[in-house]
C-alpha cells in the first residue's frame, strides 16, 4: 500500500522520514500529513511517533502501519 486512503477507510500506512537534528537527537516528519516530532533516543522517537500518529488522527482513522525511512547523511572527504 502507498498510504492512501482506501475508498470509505482509512490510509494502511503512514511513512515517516526520519533524521539525526542538528541539535542532538533524532527528527521525525510524516510524509502527506503535518505531523512531526522529536526525541532524544531512537526508542524514545519510536514511541513519540506513535503518540503523534493517535493524536493526529480521529478514533477508528489511525493507519494501520507506521513506516520510518532513516536518511543518513554522511560527507565524505574527495
Amino acid at each position: 500500500m502507498t498510504g492512501e486512503p482506501s475508498v470509505g477507510g482509512p490510509a494502511s500506512e503512514i511513512i515517516f522520514v526520519v533524521s539525526e537534528s542538528p541539535e542532538g537527537g533524532f527528527e521525525a516528519r510524516a510524509l502527506g500529513h503535518s505531523i512531526f516530532t522529536e526525541a532524544d533516543s531512537f526508542e524514545e522517537l519510536r514511541q513519540m511517533v506513535r503518540d503523534a500518529v493517535r493524536c493526529h488522527f480521529e478514533n477508528g482513522s489511525s493507519p494501520r502501519i507506521i513506516r520510518l525511512h532513516v536518511v543518513r547523511e554522511e560527507v565524505l572527504p574527495a
